[in-house]
């Protein structure tokens, strides 16, 4: 995050406030999590957002929903492939194409194994990024540019930027990730460990993230980091650790870079792949898109959704790729600011739904707080940054106030709500009876998609 979406931020928005942003949104996305959480452990499914959509407000908008999860989450999957490809290629040479493709070849081949055969590996890389991380922000307030630790910022008053709406985007998009845990809500032994890790990771990402953007702007200079932070010559964060820690640490840090950037594609391509599995397996979409891995490491993994999100990722990078668009300026940027629009205007509509919900009967002993209250001010808050987003993305995009380019992520948008709807109405005017059961299946024991899962308890 720090070598990529907080210098991304900087240099595409020029919000010196930016560290502010991460505990605003973190606070934000935990209002719309309360209803999303709660209501994951009444209605498990690996597809949770178009489950809890059809609980709520009925089939058809469970598969608006569902249509939300597949574009917007694949959207913030594939703004990866700009990301990894750039990066690698700054640091070994070559095109960016061809090493994300070498990155895309690996995910798909993970894809098709199982979710946990690398828990630990994954873990023990995470662990060694976070004390990297951790080095570069004691590093930044023990050297603050000019000799003083500016709160700059972390002042309110930074917020009040032309490039908000775009921090707010890139923020959000960061964030992106911690609502997937309801995703394996179905192969774990107890819900509870869905809501801890859930919540956990948004105080963890809100805390963490604000104080690594905030060592960057004092390391560099409050009123220098965003010029910096655009500068591809001056090797943002990475130059930093070269001038205090040396070249070897520096090294380091690139290579757990491209780890964690291929770990949370894969993250997110299993997903995808969960979301692809629930809706065949209800007979909303082809019934071969259900199919799951039968031996070896395969066994379990959801092979059919997996190779179909593979090659949707190889068609729109590729198709990036043939109109010649930069890696970070339009690639990561613009594919990240549709994925983090698209998963907010989900989240809403769930808080929205969780509301509903629980005042149809749904649920169990959850109290006013959690079934009303805090979902509500989700909405509100939600509705309001979402508005800030859309009307200052060419900030971000880097296009003129008045293009009409800026339309197209909120019309991308709503064209993925309309085309739900009307996947959703097609079904109901052929009397399909699978859209009776649209999100209620329960799932069959035999086809969940890792039995090991169900032995955490965390």
């Amino acid at each position: 995050m720090l070598a990529g979406g907080i210098v991304a931020t900087y240099a595409s928005t020029a919000v010196v406030a930016t560290p502010l942003t991460f505990p605003l949104l973190g606070a934000l996305l935990g209002l719309l999590a309360v209803g999303y959480v709660a209501m994951s452990r009444a209605v498990p499914n690996a597809a949770p957002a178009y489950a809890l959509l059809a609980h709520s407000f009925g089939p058809v908008t469970g598969l608006a929903g569902g249509a939300l999860a597949l574009v917007f989450y694949s959207a913030i999957q594939m703004s990866l492939y700009g990301l990894i490809g750039f990066t690698v290629a700054t640091l070994l040479g070559g095109s960016w194409v061809l090493w994300a493709a070498v990155v895309w070849l690996a995910v798909a081949v993970c894809g098709l194994l199982h979710v946990s055969m690398s828990a630990f590996v994954v873990g023990a890389v995470l662990f060694v990024e976070l004390a990297v991380i951790t080095l570069f922000d004691i590093a930044g307030f023990a050297h603050p540019a000019g000799g003083v630790i500016s709160v700059t910022p972390v002042t309110f008053t930074g917020l009040w930027s032309p490039g908000i709406g775009g921090a707010f985007a890139l923020g959000i998009a960061a964030f992106i990730g911690f609502d997937t845990a309801p995703a394996y809500s179905e192969e774990v032994r107890t819900s509870r460990s869905i809501g801890r890790a859930t919540l956990a990771a948004l105080l963890f990402m809100s805390l963490f993230y604000c104080t690594s953007a905030w060592a960057l702007a004092i390391a560099v200079g409050p009123d220098q980091v965003a010029a910096t932070a655009g500068d591809p010559s001056a090797g943002l964060p990475f130059a930093l650790f070269d001038r205090w820690y040396g070249s070897g640490l520096s090294l380091l840090a690139t290579l757990l870079l491209i780890t964690s950037v291929t770990v949370a594609m894969l993250s997110f391509h299993n997903t995808i792949a969960r979301y692809l599995f629930s809706m065949a397996r209800e007979g909303v979409l082809p019934g071969w898109l259900a199919r799951t891995g039968t031996s070896g490491r395969a066994q379990g993994a959801p092979t059919g959704g997996s190779i179909v999100q593979s090659a949707s990722a190889l068609m729109v990078v590729g198709v990036f790729v043939l109109a010649g668009a930069d890696p970070m300026r339009v690639v990561f940027t613009w594919l990240s600011a549709a994925g983090a629009a698209g998963i907010l205007v989900m989240l809403v509509l769930i808080s929205a739904g969780a509301i509903r919900f629980y005042r149809r009967g749904g649920g169990t002993s959850e109290g006013l707080l959690v079934t009303t209250v805090l979902p509500a001010l989700g909405v509100v808050a939600g509705a309001g940054v979402l508005v800030i987003m859309v009307l200052h993305l060419d900030s971000l995009l880097q296009i003129p106030p008045d293009s009409p380019r800026q339309l197209i992520i909120p019309a991308a948008v709503v064209g993925t709500l309309v085309v739900g709807v009307i996947w959703g109405s097609v079904l109901k005017a052929r009397g399909a009876r699978v859209l009776n059961d649209v999100g209620k299946g329960r799932p069959d024991p035999l086809r969940v998609l890792d039995q090991r899962l169900q032995d955490l308890d965390v």
